[in-house]
């Protein structure tokens, strides 16, 4: 089958070979990863860019805790997809994590309290998000791990306080501070015409003590100026105002789905699931559960989004969220 790659591809790939650092080459594979048509026929391509993205991923963590001689403070994504926390101190960061998760992170009136990065599990119906607490930033106190931490993430939370004397300001400076590490934050996580070494992540703008903002005229001027590039949310972190709806907005911008394995013989069960990411076909799954179903399988069942229970389906079938996957080798 012809692979049809698109013109997006081929510039993606035309900058990777003449990319230079591991994080251009870095950015150049994920660019060539999600504009490569999804088929059968680039079924083998696209697992050789996932290996290069993980090897490279590898070597630029090593590297980094060679030069700083002891434990990397970039955390490793753990559970269905990792979130980070990035804005200035006393936002309400640590009140957040606290509020989602079991973590106990210091949380107090004075700024930088965090020092290093703060991960914890967020339980979202039957999967689990990782939410990472970066330490705060401003002009003068920018941990060199923020940014890889932020490189790393699937989502970014930038968080801002609408009881502060300028929570405006917060957001542009957060913004400003990662675009100088060549981080760039959008909607979609993605940004056209950017130049090679840059990383674009999804990302949606918090905006906490909602419930100190009684006239709402700071959040209104807050949409007026970014929600046609990042969605925002109002939440109280400390009063649980609105949680539910971050909770569910942060798994739904993660862009994944849960699918449930079922051995052959065996009752329809959803156990715990397996996450991946929209626009995972039946291979994807099989490579997923163990790489020796990908490599022998032949078809699979599937219960949920097909026509009918249990039908048939082959290697390219686009799975969909809530999928019962029964895999023949």
């Amino acid at each position: 089958m012809p692979a049809n790659l698109t013109p997006d591809y081929l510039e993606a790939e035309r900058a990777y070979k003449e990319a230079k650092t591991p994080s251009e080459r870095m950015e150049c594979l994920e660019r060539m990863l999600s504009t490569i048509p999804k088929h059968k026929g680039t079924e083998k391509m696209q697992a050789d860019i996932k290996r290069r993205i993980a090897q490279i991923k590898d070597k630029m963590e090593h590297e980094r805790s060679q030069k700083r001689g002891g434990p990397s403070l970039v955390v490793k994504r753990e559970g269905a997809g990792k979130v980070v926390l990035v804005g200035p101190p006393n936002t309400g960061k640590s009140q957040l994590i606290c509020s989602f998760t079991n973590a106990k992170p210091e949380v107090a009136p004075y700024p930088f309290t965090t020092r290093a990065p703060v991960p914890a599990m967020m339980p979202f119906e039957d999967v689990f998000i990782q939410l990472v607490e970066l330490p705060a930033l401003s002009e003068d106190h920018f941990e060199p791990a923020t940014g890889d931490n932020v490189r790393n993430a699937d989502l970014a939370l930038v968080v801002a306080d609408l009881a502060s004397a300028d929570p405006l300001a917060q957001v542009t400076s957060t913004l400003q501070l990662l675009e100088r590490v060549k981080i760039k934050l959008s909607r979609t996580g993605s940004v056209e015409g950017l130049e090679p070494g840059w990383s674009v992540k999804k990302a949606l703008i918090v905006a906490n003590k909602c419930d100190c903002d009684e006239d709402s005229a700071l959040l209104s001027l807050m949409k007026e100026l970014w929600e046609g590039d990042l969605p925002i949310l109002a939440i109280s972190a400390e009063k649980g105002r609105n949680l539910e709806s971050l909770r569910s907005e942060i798994f739904q911008s993660l862009e994944i789905i849960r699918v449930y394995s079922k051995a052959p013989g065996k009752s329809l069960h959803k156990d715990t699931p397996f996450t991946l990411k929209v626009g995972s076909t039946l291979l994807d799954f099989a490579a997923a559960v163990h790489k020796d179903f990908a490599e022998n399988l032949k078809h699979g069942r599937v219960w949920g989004s097909v026509a009918f229970p249990g039908q048939n389906v082959s290697s390219d079938y686009v799975l969909a969220d809530g999928d019962i996957v029964e895999l023949h080798t």
